[in-house]
């Protein structure tokens, strides 16, 4: 599938067996099953393991048994079960991205789990997962803001201004203003379907869009952060 800013997703990943290397107050060590270290990275070294923190809710994979069951050369499997995340930046790689390690990410995705919202005064924020690194992860999109409209789409909205869609947060108006489009909505140009963005937003508003992305990504207090732009490359 495809991936965008705003993205709702479900993520999974089949539970694969391995070894612990290493076990403290903090995190789980193993060795990571899905990738091979990388001879021509330039001035990288990975060592075939990875640790996985124990106390972080962010963190995504998890052992079976759990850290606590577990000591240095122990067998056990790793994986994600069912959880939500929804996506806050995209980036693609060309040439892949050198880390160490095969194979080389093509895509790579900064993320959070359902409940956390983004924060633009965050220095870091998120976790990177590269779809299609031969990991065995599958998504299914929960939901998708402005699922009608594709990044680049230019639409006139209800006060005859025109605006052109970079996603679901980073909407620019032609007249140089702040603000979001006020609906209905019509497509002008892009890959649009101009029936189905008149359907879409025959009724409702840019606001009523954000409210059920919150409700899908877990978000029941606060506001979505205004000025957050997506990632070059979304």
């Amino acid at each position: 599938m495809d991936h965008r800013v705003g993205d709702v997703l479900r993520i999974q990943c089949l539970f694969t067996p391995t070894v612990v290397t290493h076990v403290d107050e903090s995190h789980v060590t193993v060795r990571w099953p899905w990738w091979e270290i990388d001879p021509d990275a330039d001035g990288i070294r990975w060592n075939g393991e990875a640790a996985l923190d124990r106390h972080d809710p962010a963190e995504l994979y998890v052992t079976e048994p759990t850290a606590d069951q577990l000591a240095p050369g122990d067998t056990c499997r790793i994986g994600i079960p069912p959880r939500i995340i929804h996506v806050i930046e995209v980036h693609e790689h060309d040439p892949p991205q050198q880390t160490g390690w095969l194979p080389r990410p093509k895509l790579s995705l900064l993320i959070l789990p359902a409940g956390e919202a983004p924060d633009p005064a965050a220095e870091f924020q998120g976790t990177s997962i590269e779809p299609g690194n031969g990991i065995p992860l599958t998504f299914e999109l929960v939901f998708r803001p402005y699922a009608f409209l594709t990044p680049g789409d230019d639409v006139a909205d209800a006060d005859g201004r025109a605006w052109r869609f970079d996603g679901p947060w980073a909407w620019t108006a032609y007249d140089g203003a702040d603000g979001v489009p006020t609906w209905p909505l019509a497509a002008l140009s892009g890959g649009a379907d101009p029936a189905a963005v008149s359907a879409a937003t025959a009724t409702g508003a840019h606001e009523g869009e954000v409210a059920r992305w919150r409700l899908a990504a877990g978000l029941t207090s606060g506001r979505f952060p205004e000025g957050h732009r997506q990632a070059e490359g979304a």
